[in-house]
């Protein structure tokens, strides 16, 4: 069936998150009428940060230069970010820094980098480079930091990541760099910070979950299977079939989502013609992938090639009730994004599940910058909504954190005032505070209001 532009508004595929398509008519009304939904107009921040809903505010709890307590500095660039509960008090938050290998100077050295520290890799100079993670303890109570300090460093360009169900924070190389290309070691990799460490990690790379440009992970609690995105323009969706659930350490396989039936296109992005309706769904399949390592950086060229599902950079990613959520940064027909859905089988990851295969769906498409552009990071919120980062670079910066109902109406939740992105939504445990950080220069945020005001 042909698809009208009209048809592809922001709109749902879902009457709620584990329910049914609903049907056309809903995306006709929304853009019409005014949104009614959400929590009312933002308010604008006399301190020119972050626009917020009345009854909302923010606290900053962590700055680009502040002095951690292991003796180094904020570093710049936050994006990626996830909270642990640590006791009945504290909650960790585990922040990714994107930080290139030549960035030395938004890095956390505050003077001459030790050549001794642990670091994963160095430059050709020496220098542990710059990349890596940092942990904040907060204090839930009092609303304060109470211990901030470096737990990853010597990677690249950290983007994103996702939380395991065992308290560890899985942080994405999206960089490919190769040893001799300036540093000494391969890059593309995802490595383990566990959120209850005082102080830098060993900076293990789990080569299994092969060498690409990594965005973000999401893992399946009931079977331990990881689910991975890329941020490439023909990036594939990838899943990790761990060997022993719960430790990645000890390999597994990896894989890459294609379609079932052989008759629909494989290109989800809808750039040149529609090939994924919105709100429809598609069984899929998962191809085996080998030479992961990929030391040519072709992955996901050589599983196009078998038939995998082409994406449009596959970003943000995160587990919700029995499904899990992912961003399409540039998907669409007008290029402005796109949320995919996707429930596992019953049987996900054994030989059952070609009987009763997984299933994605087309579950949000933009097509006005205005109400959604360009999602990247997101996280479920404990009402069932999706948050959603705004990563858009236009000549005038103006992202939001986006709301995305069960019914794929989208209404503003924040405005960054700042000329940079949000990033790294995540509640905390009791879901009484969302933390987010403001990429550069580097700030975390603790938001908290009357969540419960929802329209």
């Amino acid at each position: 069936m042909k698809i009208s532009r009209r048809q592809f508004a922001i709109g749902a595929g879902s009457v709620a998150f584990m329910g049914l398509a609903k049907n056309a008519n809903a995306l006709e009304v929304y853009g019409k009428q005014p949104m009614s939904i959400g929590y009312g107009d933002l308010r604008t921040d006399k301190n020119g940060l972050l626009d917020l809903p009345e009854g909302f505010s923010y606290r900053v709890i962590s700055s680009l230069g502040d002095h951690m307590d292991d003796g180094l500095l904020v570093p710049d660039r936050a994006d990626g970010m996830g909270c642990f509960k640590l006791d009945s008090d504290h909650v960790a938050l585990v922040r990714n820094h994107e930080l290139p290998s030549d960035r030395h100077d938004l890095g956390p050295f505050p003077a001459k980098q030790s050549s001794d520290i642990l670091t994963f890799d160095k430059d050709d100079e020496g220098r542990p480079l710059p990349g890596g993670t940092s942990t904040i303890v907060y204090n839930m109570v009092t609303g304060e930091r109470v211990r901030e300090h470096m737990s990853l460093l010597g990677t690249i360009r950290n983007c994103s990541g996702g939380i395991t169900p065992w308290g560890s924070w899985l942080t994405c190389e999206e960089n490919v760099s190769r040893a001799g290309e300036m540093v000494g070691k391969d890059h593309g990799w995802v490595f383990e910070v566990p959120a209850n460490e005082t102080g830098l990690v060993d900076p293990v790379p789990l080569k299994a979950l092969g060498r690409f440009n990594h965005e973000a992970a999401a893992i399946d609690p009931r079977t331990g299977i990881v689910y991975l995105t890329e941020d490439r323009n023909d990036s594939l969706f990838y899943r990790f079939l761990p060997n022993v659930n719960g430790d990645l350490s000890k390999g597994g396989r990896l894989q890459a989502m294609a379609f079932v039936e052989d008759t629909v296109s494989s290109d989800t992005r809808n750039w040149e013609t529609v090939g994924f309706e919105l709100g429809n769904w598609r069984n899929v399949r998962w191809i085996d992938l080998d030479n992961t390592d990929s030391p040519e950086d072709d992955l996901r060229l050589r599983g196009h090639a078998d038939g995998a599902a082409i994406f449009a950079r596959g970003e943000g990613i995160h587990w919700g009730d029995s499904e899990l959520y992912f961003t399409c940064t540039s998907g669409g027909a007008a290029e402005l994004g796109q949320i995919m859905r996707y429930v596992p089988s019953a049987h996900e990851g054994l030989a059952e599940e070609a009987q009763t295969p997984g299933k994605l769906q087309l579950f949000l498409e933009s097509d006005d910058p205005k109400n959604f552009n360009y999602g990247d990071n997101l996280t479920v919120a404990p009402n069932g909504h999706l948050i959603v980062c705004e990563d858009q670079y236009t000549e005038v910066v103006d992202n939001h954190l986006r709301g995305v109902t069960p019914d794929g109406e989208v209404y503003p939740f924040a405005r960054l005032r700042v000329q940079t992105e949000p990033a790294g939504a995540c509640f905390s445990p009791d879901g009484a505070t969302l933390f987010v950080n403001v990429y550069s220069p580097a700030m975390t945020l603790a938001i908290t209001g009357p969540w419960d005001n929802l329209k």
